[in-house]
């Protein structure tokens, strides 16, 4: 193993909190159930950078029947980006540690814009990831096959040398798919487990 590449959200940031979905729901005004049904079923073109923040909330606002107007979206908008920006210290840490020993870092994250943007203006830490593989910019996501194979080409190591990192199983299954080591992550603790064995 010579490089890990890293999900980002579920592993180093963490994701949707209670509180904060509950935010994004009183914003919207809509039934949680279907607001979710909409948040998801709109989000993959706004991940790919197909579409802006304010074309993506107001194709969910679409989906449930709300005339959207920029207020809306900019609140939307606004807590949104808060919702997904809480940090796993543990896991930033093991960056550093890995980092000094010598293992390159790669990033693959299913990601919009304004997200990407927000993150690299406000966590020094992503400079620690050599290729950052940001779907907003790659066009395409997870588990597309095309998203990994960016990242393989950029890190320029074969595959089975480069230990993909996620919390979501069929992300780790894709990427076996295509000969990259897999780790399914469960916690901080039990990832640097596995990396100090494979390092040994």
């Amino acid at each position: 193993m010579k490089a890990v590449l890293f999900d980002l959200f579920g592993v180093i940031a963490r994701v949707q909190s209670p509180e904060s979905m509950a935010a994004l729901e009183r914003t919207a005004g809509a039934d949680p159930d279907r607001f979710w049904a909409a948040y998801w079923s709109q989000r993959p073109p706004y991940d790919r950078g197909e579409v802006t923040g304010p074309g993506y909330w107001q194709a969910v606002c679409a989906h449930l029947g709300i005339p959207p107007d920029r207020r809306l979206t900019e609140e939307l908008t606004a807590a949104d980006l808060a919702d997904w920006s809480e940090i796993d210290q543990r896991t930033v840490d093991l960056l550093g540690h890995l980092a000094d020993r010598g293992i390159v870092l790669g990033l693959l994250s299913n990601i919009p814009e304004d997200l990407a943007a927000r993150f690299e203006a406000t966590q020094p830490w992503l400079e620690r990831f050599r290729v950052r593989g940001l779907s907003c910019r790659i066009g395409s996501a997870k588990p597309e096959p095309a998203a990994y194979e960016w990242c393989i080409r950029e890190l320029g190591l074969p595959p089975g040398e480069i230990l993909f990192v996620d919390d979501r199983p069929e992300n780790v299954r894709a990427a076996r798919r295509l000969g990259l080591q897999g780790h399914v992550f469960t916690s901080p603790e039990a990832l640097r487990r596995s990396l100090e064995a494979a390092l040994t």
